[in-house]
């Protein structure tokens, strides 16, 4: 298959297991988005993901801010699109009877409210990053609660 563009044919891997985004750096324990098959892998998830984020983009354009692609302060009245690694969450809040990914969804959620209620939501759209970082960052991806 030819290569488009210069890149590699689209169907090519191109990360190795051992490569990390800046953000999954500054994490105790992020796995590469180019780790499959292994406890704890997010790389199907992640690749399986991003033609729907395409799509979502494609849909609504405007209305929706894609954080931190788009720039790091979401505007006002805009939806907002944000990576989230819930074991930063997980442990804040009572299981109770939902499953291990209900739980997730509920801790995330409620991190998220509970943040913009008290005020402190901004602090997390602006992780103290050097000019060369959130120039990487904004390439690479951010996790949201990552600071």
């Amino acid at each position: 298959m030819l290569a488009r563009r210069g890149g590699p044919p689209p169907d090519t891997r191109v990360g190795r297991t051992n490569e990390f985004r800046l953000c999954e750096r500054w994490t105790s324990s992020a796995k590469s988005v180019f780790q499959f098959d292994v406890q704890g892998s997010v790389a199907k998830s992640t690749h399986a993901g991003i033609p729907w984020l395409k799509r979502i983009r494609e849909t609504a354009g405007g209305h929706v801010h894609f954080w931190p692609f788009d720039g790091w302060q979401p505007p006002a009245g805009r939806a907002v699109i944000a990576e989230v690694y819930p074991s930063i969450f997980r442990n804040r809040y009572a299981r109770e009877s939902h499953s291990a990914d209900e739980h997730d969804a509920y801790a995330v959620a409620r991190w998220l409210s509970e943040s913009a209620a008290r005020g402190t939501l901004d602090h997390y759209f602006n992780p103290p990053l050097t000019r060369d970082e959130r120039r990487v960052a904004r390439l690479e991806g951010w996790i949201l609660g990552v600071a």
